[in-house]
């Protein structure tokens, strides 16, 4: 296997750290394929874009022609990871894990190649541990270094209790590297500490210690949480194209890069010729988002449902008339968001907050072509949508904190 420097830098792209980025040159030069593992706790049923931040670097390292070792967490899983928790989580039942590991499994070959990646389940190994060897690998890290963990640290510092078995989550999370044999791990940015205490353990046990690699955390629609079913503001891999493509037609043109840079397979020099098109007028960032929305319905759906989501896009953006010249507004809003009445009311789209509140009422007001019937709806920062008030009131509004 040849090291080219055009596949190192696709391997940095969009990364947050390599730790260490020397040791995995060492590796690469070495000409054998290394075994990439990457760990997924089965805690819900479906994934959204966020996780395939991580999944789309391990395509990255399939297509160099390394090994995917992908460890679905199920012995883990129903200890509870703790990472950035400030209160002990709630344990899921075996059968509550291996239902979400099928859908894992489901959804994951959307974007890896089946036939080339290892999927593997910690249970195989962790079973078999006995109450003693457990003892032994309890032995090898110490409580000052799990105390150097922040949620942990800020937990202990503030009273908050810390169960002993959490404690084991980085250790036995840890150790899957040592059974696994794992050259490189990939994980996010909270799990830094867990892969680290892997690379220890590795030593320990006399491997080579693994790269580790970890990829940002992806901000939702709003552009400033990260993305999560829980707070509403993802894209499911198990979306329907219609609704994948409105939630991308959504965000804001200065997350859309983002999106771009860790969610897309287009190359960077692309990537960057499209954002210096539109910054120089050259091109609509609207265009953009619909070249991102089709690639993304394409990789989870097909080319036919992408090509429809598009054109019923476009049917209701003819529709309703939306003009391509238009005021361009910004408005700061706090953390709780800012009502759609003073919205309205601040973008001077309506005299005052109770004719806006009429005016939604009446069904006069449509956020990017979309009729608003709740007088209620609160809107975060980070969006950038189109606002309409009437049949002539328009203004593109950008929020933000």
């Amino acid at each position: 296997m040849k090291l080219q420097e055009n596949s190192v830098a696709q391997l940095r792209r969009g990364t947050d750290e390599i730790l260490i980025e020397v040791d995995l040159l060492k590796k690469l030069q070495g000409g054998q394929p290394l075994r990439i593992k990457a760990g997924f706790d089965p805690t819900a049923p479906d994934l959204h874009l966020g996780h395939t931040v991580l999944i789309n670097k391990l395509k990255q390292f399939q297509e160099a022609g390394h090994d995917i070792l992908f460890l679905i967490g199920d012995f883990t899983a129903m200890i509870g990871d703790p990472t950035g928790k400030n209160v002990t989580r709630k344990p899921l039942t075996k059968e509550e894990v291996l239902a979400n590991a099928q859908t894992y499994q489901e959804q994951i070959f959307k974007i890896l190649d089946a036939e080339k990646t290892q999927v593997m389940f910690n249970s195989t190994w962790l079973e078999k541990m006995s109450p003693s060897e457990l003892i032994q690998l309890a032995a090898k890290h110490t409580v000052a270094r799990m105390l150097e963990r922040d949620d942990f640290n800020k937990r202990y510092k503030s009273g908050q209790p810390i169960a002993i078995h959490e404690f084991l989550y980085p250790l036995i999370q840890g150790y899957d590297s040592v059974a696994m044999r794992a050259d490189v791990e990939l994980g996010g940015t909270d799990q830094k500490f867990n892969l680290l205490v892997g690379r220890q353990l590795q030593e320990v046990y006399g491997q080579s210690p693994q790269v580790a690699i970890t990829m940002p955390i992806l901000e939702g629609l709003d552009g400033v949480q990260k993305m999560s079913k829980s707070l509403g503001n993802y894209i499911g891999i198990k979306d329907s194209p219609e609704d994948m493509f409105g939630k991308i037609m959504s965000i804001s043109d200065e997350l859309m890069w983002r999106y771009y840079e860790l969610l897309s397979f287009q190359s960077m020099q692309q990537i960057e010729a499209w954002r210096q098109a539109c910054m120089q007028g050259e091109m609509n960032p609207r265009n953009c988002k619909v070249n991102f929305a089709q690639e993304i319905i394409v990789r989870f759906h097909s080319v036919s449902a992408a090509e429809k989501a598009l054109a019923d896009f476009e049917a209701r953006f003819q529709r309703n008339a939306i003009p391509d010249e238009m005021p361009e507004i910004s408005l700061t809003v706090g953390a709780e968001g800012l009502a759609i009445a003073n919205i309205l009311k601040e973008a001077g789209l309506t005299e005052s907050t109770s004719e806006a509140i009429r005016q939604i009422k009446q069904g006069g007001v449509k956020i990017e072509g979309e009729k608003i019937a709740d007088p209620k709806l609160t809107l975060l920062s980070g969006t950038t949508h189109v606002y309409q008030v009437g049949k002539r009131k328009f203004a593109r509004i950008t929020l933000k904190s």
